[in-house]
């Protein structure tokens, strides 16, 4: 197995001097870079190139002309199966790259990095194999005889917003679906993680290099906000697909809507774990903590808010105490640690600050609540208690290691409560008979429910309710948020 064991980590990692536009990496027509800085060492680990306003319009104007061209969207949708299985390949040639800009970009620790990494790479693969089953012509008889084509065609220029807590991972959500399905796609990353996706436009580079991919489908850009908004507003661009906050998503969807442009979004969550009173507490604690607290918190399916009833909140508090004791946190370069620093400075300060509102509010610290060691943006795992669902804590997506603990009345109670979010993206119930674990799931409002478990299958779809997002990713549901549906009409055959 790779790992990461040399004296300085980050000395092998590369300033990125230019920009990758239309399946090559140029010059970029500014003069600015982004420091991506190690979350661990707080020392800058490499510079990355800003892209300008003029960069992105660069790449959407190459990304229409080879859309406009055809040569990719006319490539037979299992030839460019074949090519995304071949970007995997590649990818997997650079494991050990990836693991360690993982390390780097979002603080998780060698072993978590490596496994995301190969599951990501397995979520291309899911991808290519979801492409083969697609049907593009389906053939219907009309009740007057006659015949209708609904055929299945590319959306055009995708824009991709990704953010910078899986940068790898939203590419396998966003750019291979769209690749797989004939579009061209200007992929913006994140200037927090601009790193691992430059990894992916080298491969794209060997690929145009090498004629498998033409000049022009791929673009690869870091940049600011402000010229990110360029991207979201070019005419050019027919679907905008972001994954991040939902505040910068209603800002999409408000830019993009001037001009009636496809939108999908992957945004907030606030999930709750709903424990029944009937629940296994081992069960809840080896599911339920690490899906609370997984990559330190900052996913948005965390299970960030735990509903107990009173008959068990104490045992359950306890268990929660005693089972985050033994996940060992620390320097993320050591293969024995689980979880890492928070990514920045600035979402150290942010995490810390909605502990500060919770206590402010009533709630209760009952673990952790404060910074660990002199090195990293470290944020002890916390577990609040007294938490009412009113507060800000409970209401908002803190993204760090913060659980709250909320009791209910009964299960209706529980579920009102799980319910009272404006956001609807995950949730889990514990109980000991799983048929009314999935009874109780269908009553809440989110988009994926686990029940006794914590999997996060991506090869399924996954999306959300409210202003959790739009559309889905993963599976044949999120390859088909790339296609257009046209219905073309035959003539019913002449009446005998």
């Amino acid at each position: 197995m790779t790992t990461v064991e040399v004296s300085d980590p980050l000395a092998g990692i590369a300033d990125r001097e230019q920009v990758f536009i239309g399946g090559r990496w140029v010059d970029s027509t500014g003069d600015e870079w982004i420091d991506v800085v190690d979350s661990w060492s707080e020392r800058t680990a490499a510079r990355v190139r800003a892209a300008t306003a003029e960069d992105v319009a660069r790449a959407v104007d190459a990304a229409r002309e080879s859309f406009d061209r055809g040569d990719w969207a006319r490539t037979p949708i299992t030839e460019r199966a074949d090519i995304i299985d071949a970007i995997a390949d590649a990818m997997d040639a650079r494991l050990e790259q990836l693991t360690t800009l993982g390390i780097v970009e979002v603080g998780v620790p060698v072993p978590v990095s490596m496994m995301t990494q190969q599951m990501v790479i397995s979520l291309f693969r899911a991808v290519a194999e979801e492409a083969r089953n697609v049907v593009l012509v389906d053939e219907r008889t009309r009740a007057d005889g006659g015949v209708s084509r609904v055929v299945k065609e590319p959306n055009g220029v995708v824009a991709v917003i990704i953010p910078w807590n899986g940068p790898i991972g939203t590419i396998a959500f966003k750019v291979i679906p769209a690749l797989a399905a004939g579009n061209s796609v200007v992929l913006k990353t994140s200037p927090e993680a601009p790193l691992s996706p430059s990894v992916f436009a080298d491969v794209i580079a060997e690929f145009v290099a090498a004629g498998r991919i033409p000049e022009g489908v791929v673009s690869v850009v870091a940049a600011d906000r402000e010229v990110s908004e360029t991207l979201v507003t070019n005419p050019k661009v027919d679907h905008v697909t972001f994954t991040g906050s939902t505040g910068a998503g209603k800002r999409i969807m408000a830019l993009a809507a001037d001009r009636v442009a496809k939108v999908s979004l992957e945004l907030g969550g606030k999930s709750a774990a709903i424990i029944l009173d009937d629940a296994d507490l081992n069960t809840v604690l080896s599911n339920a903590v690490m899906g609370g607290c997984l990559q330190s918190g900052q996913a948005c399916i965390a299970l960030t808010r735990v509903l107990v009833s009173r008959k068990r909140h104490d045992e359950v508090v306890a268990g929660y105490q005693a089972a985050l004791s033994q996940i060992p946190i620390g320097n993320p370069w050591e293969q024995t640690n689980f979880l890492g620093p928070l990514t920045t400075a600035r979402q150290r300060e942010r995490v810390e600050g909605y502990i500060e509102s919770a206590k402010a509010e009533g709630a209760e610290v009952v673990y952790g609540g404060g910074r660990i060691g002199e090195q990293g943006f470290f944020v002890a795992p916390t577990i609040l208690d007294n938490v009412r669902n009113d507060m800000k804590v409970a209401q908002e997506e803190v993204f760090g290691p913060v659980i709250s603990i909320i009791t209910y009345e009964d299960e209706d109670d529980a579920v009102a409560i799980a319910n009272d979010s404006i956001y609807g993206l995950s949730g889990a119930v514990f109980t000991a008979d799983p048929e009314r674990g999935f009874e109780v799931a269908q009553r809440i409002r989110t988009g994926t429910v686990n029940v006794n478990t914590a999997v996060t299958d991506f090869t399924v779809p996954f999306g959300g309710y409210k202003q959790s997002g739009l559309g889905r990713e993963g599976g044949p549901e999120g390859l088909e948020e790339f296609f257009e549906t046209k219905t073309v009409h035959f003539p019913a055959p002449p009446a005998s």
